[in-house]
C-alpha cells in the first residue's frame, strides 16, 4: 500500500528542496517515491502542479516511434511519425498516473496565496532516516494516511525544525 504525504512550505523554492532531497533519498534507496508533485498557489490564487513526469513529451516521444515505425512498414516514415507523435502526445495528456490531479487542485485551495505544497506518494521508505532528513527542511503536515503513530512522529519532526528556523537570529 502507498503512503501519501502532503506538507505545506512557505515557498515553492522550499517544496522543490525537499522534492530534491526525497529523489536523493530515492537513489541511496531509503524512499522509493511514486510520485511527488509540487503544488503552487501564487499570489492572485491560481493553482498550478509542477509534474515529476511530463507525460505529454513522452507520449509524444514514443507516439513517434511506433508512428514511424508503422510507417516504415507502409513506405510513408513521416506521415507515420506525425501521426504517432500526435496520438502519443493525446494519449499522454489525458492519462493521469500516481496522485489524483483533481484532489491537489482542491487540496491547494486551503493553502495560502503564495506558498505552495509538497504531495508525495510513497511505496516504501526507512521511515527513521527518511523524517530524520526531512525534519531540517520544516514545513506543515496537511495531510496523510499514515497512521496515528506515525503522523505523530512525522508532524513533531516538522514542527520541531519549524521552532529552530524561527528562533534562529540568522534567518
Amino acid at each position: 500500500m502507498a503512503t501519501l504525504v502532503v506538507i505545506d512550505y512557505e515557498s515553492e523554492v522550499k517544496a522543490e528542496e525537499v522534492r530534491l532531497a526525497l529523489l536523493k533519498m530515492q537513489k541511496d534507496y531509503l524512499i522509493d517515491v511514486a510520485d511527488a508533485v509540487v503544488v503552487v498557489r501564487d499570489e492572485n490564487g491560481k493553482v498550478r502542479l509542477r509534474q515529476m513526469y511530463n507525460l505529454t513529451a513522452a507520449g509524444a516521444l514514443s507516439g513517434g516511434f511506433w508512428g514511424t515505425l508503422v510507417g516504415v512498414l507502409f513506405l510513408n516514415p513521416l506521415f507515420g511519425l506525425a501521426i504517432g507523435a500526435a496520438a502519443g502526445a493525446i494519449s499522454g495528456a489525458l492519462s493521469d498516473v500516481g496522485i489524483d490531479d483533481g484532489f491537489m487542485k482542491k487540496m491547494a485551495e486551503t493553502i495560502k496565496p503564495g506558498s505552495a505544497a509538497l504531495c508525495v506518494l510513497i511505496r516504501s521508505m526507512t521511515e527513521d532516516k527518511v523524517v530524520e532528513e526531512l525534519k531540517q527542511f520544516g514545513g506543515t503536515l496537511i495531510k496523510t494516511n499514515l497512521s496515528h503513530e506515525d503522523e505523530t512522529k512525522l508532524s513533531n519532526a516538522l514542527a520541531t525544525a519549524r521552532q529552530h528556523a524561527t528562533a534562529s537570529p540568522t534567518n
